[in-house]
């Protein structure tokens, strides 16, 4: 069996696959230096929009609706006080970077466009990758959030054939510092919400759809993987990550990719009126 055969039948029989080896230690310094180099930009006493891994109605301010179309810094919850001071070094207190750094910085732009990612893409069945949001993810030490069980077409809902999450592992990631947990098959089973934005008012509410329960940490799997990982999931796998109580923290980059004409709904969240597409 070739590998793009396999790696289709992997991916429609468990709603992900793992691909070790995927990029090379200078291809990850680069993308880490430019997340530094953001956040060393980034004015925290300007921007003090705390992103919550407990509440999931997270679009409900302009700072993060416009990071659709801009390159936006969010804090952890644990780096900030009652009185919205941070309560460590900035470096140190940023949850996560996004949403369209492949668009606006030159070092993620590249890595995005590298032949490797639409090669696998078009393997899984999207045959014209369009790249709609990316993010690095820090994780910090000690305070990395838990992020809760979910599916990411509650969020980036385009229908058939969907969204594919592709998760490039920037340190190495163990269930220590947080790593991913994701349910084998899950992605067969129903969407349990989704997240609809009023335009007109400028916020998100979330709705259920099925009461199906989440799946349990022993009917999940841990994803621990070494830098240089790629995993590429379903839009409907449910997946989740632990707090990070480690000393180390466990970045990743993000990136999700529809296909070309895919009916895109217009209470999503995320939408792309200037910057238009980014094929791959």
């Amino acid at each position: 069996m070739t590998r793009n055969v396999a790696s289709r039948v992997v991916f429609r029989r468990d709603g992900y696959i793992v691909l070790e080896n995927a990029f090379g230690d200078d291809q990850l310094a680069r993308l880490r230096a430019a997340a530094e180099c953001i956040v060393d930009r980034f004015d925290a006493d300007a921007h003090r929009t705390v992103f919550s891994t407990v509440d999931r109605d997270t679009a409900n301010d302009d700072y993060f609706l416009d990071s659709a179309e801009a390159v936006h810094c969010f804090l952890e919850e644990g780096a900030v006080d009652a009185q919205g001071r941070l309560t460590r070094p900035k470096a140190r207190a940023i949850n996560k970077i996004g949403h369209a750094l492949h668009d606006l910085d030159p070092a993620f732009g590249a890595f995005c466009r590298q032949p490797l990612l639409g090669r696998v893409l078009r393997e899984l069945g999207h045959d014209q990758p369009v790249l709609v949001q990316t993010m690095v993810i820090f994780k910090q030490p000690g305070i990395g959030g838990e992020v809760g069980w979910h599916q990411d077409a509650t969020y980036l809902d385009a229908g058939p054939p969907g969204v594919i999450g592709a998760w490039v592992a920037l340190e190495d990631a163990d269930r220590d510092n947080g790593c991913l947990w994701v349910a084998p098959g899950g992605h067969l089973g129903p969407l349990r919400e989704t997240h609809e934005v009023d335009w007109e008012r400028r916020c998100g509410r979330l709705r259920s759809l099925d009461p199906s329960p989440w799946p349990t940490t022993e009917q999940a799997r841990a994803l621990e993987v070494p830098a240089g990982t790629l995993v590429l999931f379903s839009d409907h796998l449910p997946h989740y990550s632990a707090v990070n109580r480690s000393d180390r923290s466990r970045m990743a980059f993000t990136m999700h990719f529809a296909n070309r004409g895919a009916a895109w709904r217009d209470s999503n969240w995320l939408q792309r009126p200037q910057l238009g597409d980014f094929a791959v």
